[in-house]
């Protein structure tokens, strides 16, 4: 007869063996338990009589379905048992990598345009571990994320694509619980880890959500955005080739198609991301590029890239178009603890056309000890020869001396003019056309702690939007963000913040308010509005909403890996 520390045994192993961590080795079955340890079916006795025992009982083979397996990697990698890549990894080469991921987004600092020459792939991935026990160089994962925020801001509707929260983004609608981000990735990196033979990867990359408003590049699929304002919308936001050359310099990568923007802290995916929401300076920057991109890593200290492409967010077919150069060099020291990255990253004339900015771009990481780091960008942009929003708003006829934004079929701005004069001035002192810069600074601080499952995150950052081009309202804004990264394993990350946003008007409206640059509602930025200056008493328009500076907004996103 079973004793009852035998059938407790059993029960509890039948309970749990669904969930039990598979094992890396495929060879691994039930069959691997042995028994020699368990008693003999037979034991001797004090007075000489033998004993009938019970034999063990047989352990319950796992269940090898599908979402079995992918739920046996989700339990393994929540209890700190993450299954390993079964792909053979060089030595890292080069510098250590400066930061611990997670609760980071990355172990390297950001470069952008290439994979981190010298580092091997040892990533995993919990649907990767359910179709193949991560055992190939190419991999299918992706994300689902989630996010909601309470602000302060009321002028959204986010039916119609009323983003009231904006400057701020990703938590563009305010006072909403939305579906950001559904990605889902078809990826295989080249293996830059060795330096002897050639290699190649790829990467193309699906989004869905409300984040698609954000990295939509006009002329593929934009009608979603530029057309409808949709609240969601599709976007393929990265489909590159790229070649390894070993021989070239320490390694050297070229990338073909469409990839992410070369600079910049922050990134357009979520889990590339210290904090939920970006910062002002992201949100109106370059988001995507599509040309050819060059990376060479000439030493563990310097790393150079050039690159052509058809401008910033645009396609290469569409008649905003224009052959644009890009010239960026990293300088890395400290074995790796501080970087520079310096970066011209449009070169062109300049001139008005889609989202055509010339922008100059300085990026600082520093790792401060092995618990805290900080890093810092400072970017000046401008545009050349923007139509001034005074002759569209007044109702003046589409010529060479009144020349207006460009727009869609439906008379909808694709590309804010600039606020060029004071639009209270009559017209014989407004200018047809006017040069429109802004510059911005933005530093973030950052903490780890909990052994690695959580982080600390400090933004601060100043953005001066001289002539209105970028947000649509002349005015310098200063944002101020605290928020954490908490994770489960590496699998489920949640990132409570909040933020504070002030803004400084370079103008007043009629009757002496300070002009709104934050709770925008559609058309009633001072880029929309002018005509109602122009009439010469504050109108509906001008007087609704008037006067608000500021907003607080606490918010918070989840974010599951598969």
């Amino acid at each position: 007869m079973f004793s009852k520390k035998a059938m407790m045994m059993a029960a509890l192993w039948m309970l749990t063996a669904p969930f039990a961590v598979a094992q890396s080795s495929s060879t691994s079955s039930s069959s691997d338990i042995s028994s020699s340890n368990g008693p003999s079916a037979s034991e001797p006795q004090a007075d000489g009589q033998t004993a009938q025992t019970a034999a063990p009982t047989p352990a319950v083979p796992l269940d090898q379905s599908f979402f079995h397996r992918l739920g046996r990697a989700y339990a393994a990698d929540w209890a700190g048992n993450g299954p390993g890549t079964a792909v053979p990894q060089e030595p890292r080469r080069g510098t250590p990598a400066p930061l611990p991921s997670p609760p980071y987004p990355a172990s390297d600092w950001p470069i952008g345009g290439t994979v981190v020459v010298g580092a091997p792939d040892g990533q995993t991935y919990p649907l990767m571990q359910a179709i193949d026990a991560n055992k190939d160089v190419n991999k299918i994962y992706g994300w689902i994320e989630v996010g909601a925020n309470g602000s302060t801001n009321n002028k959204t509707n986010a039916s119609k694509g009323i983003a009231a929260n904006a400057p701020a983004a990703y938590d563009v609608y305010s006072n909403t619980v939305q579906l950001d981000q559904l990605a889902l990735y078809f990826e295989r990196l080249e293996n830059t880890a060795q330096n002897d033979h050639f290699d190649w990867g790829y990467r193309v990359t699906a989004l869905y959500g409300t984040d698609y408003r954000f990295t939509t590049s006009h002329g593929l699929l934009s009608q979603q955005l530029l057309v409808k304002n949709s609240q969601y919308g599709f976007d393929p936001v990265m489909f590159y080739f790229d070649m390894y050359l070993p021989h070239v310099g320490e390694g050297t990568v070229v990338r073909v198609g469409r990839y992410i923007s070369l600079p910049d802290i922050e990134a357009q995916l979520a889990p590339n991301n210290y904090t939920y929401s970006h910062s002002i300076l992201y949100t109106y920057d370059c988001y995507t590029q599509v040309g050819v991109n060059v990376t060479t890593k000439i030493n563990r200290n310097w790393t150079v890239q050039g690159g052509l492409s058809a401008s910033c967010d645009t396609m290469p077919w569409t008649t905003d178009a224009k052959p644009t150069g890009n010239v960026c060099v990293v300088f890395t020291w400290h074995n790796g603890g501080d970087a520079l990255n310096t970066c011209d990253n449009t070169i062109n004339d300049g001139k008005y056309a889609y989202n055509n900015l010339t922008a100059f771009y300085e990026t600082w990481y520093h790792r401060i000890s092995p618990t805290w780091h900080t890093d810092t960008e400072v970017w000046y942009q401008y545009m050349k020869d923007v139509p001034n929003m005074y002759w569209y708003n007044g109702g003046y006829a589409k010529t060479a001396a009144h020349p207006w934004p460009e727009t869609n079929g439906a008379g909808v701005n694709l590309n804010f003019g600039a606020v060029c004069q004071d639009p209270r001035l009559a017209a014989s002192k407004q200018s047809s056309t006017c040069f429109a810069p802004e510059w911005a600074i933005t530093n973030y601080v950052e903490h780890n702690f909990w052994h690695n499952t959580a982080s600390l995150n400090i933004r601060n950052e100043y953005v001066d939007d001289i002539k209105g081009q970028r947000t649509g309202t002349p005015a310098a804004y200063e944002e101020h963000m605290v928020g954490f990264d908490f994770w489960s394993g590496s699998t489920i990350t949640f990132r409570p913040e909040v933020s504070y946003t002030k803004c400084y008007s370079k103008f007043t409206t009629l009757d002496g308010k300070p002009v709104s640059c934050t709770d925008i509602s559609a058309g009633s930025s001072v880029a929309s509005d002018t005509q109602e200056w122009q009439a010469g008493s504050p109108s509906a328009a001008l007087a609704t909403g008037r006067g608000k500076t500021s907003s607080l907004t606490v918010a918070a996103d989840l974010i599951w890996h598969f």
